[in-house]
């Protein structure tokens, strides 16, 4: 655990949230099979699975760019 181990908890949270429901909105529209919010945060059920490590890597990429989207232009919405 490093010393930003609560920023990284709560961005992989909000990329996990935006993945899930981006891919839940593609999946419907595809008629595919929707995967759970539990798959979205740590990777597939699946017992020979490795990369979960990707997949938070990915949620906090996206949980960063989702807060730099909404915290700029509301910012400068209330500063302007």
């Amino acid at each position: 655990m490093g010393d930003n181990y609560y920023g990284r908890v709560i961005f992989n949270f909000i990329g996990a949230v935006m993945r899930w429901i981006y891919g839940t909105i593609w999946r419907t529209f595809l008629n595919k099979k929707k995967f759970t919010f539990k798959e979205y945060l740590y990777g597939p059920n699946n017992p020979n699975y490795y990369d979960e490590m990707g997949h938070t890597i990915n949620n906090v990429f996206i949980g960063i760019l989702t807060l730099v989207f909404i915290l700029v232009p509301l910012l400068k919405y209330i500063f302007d």
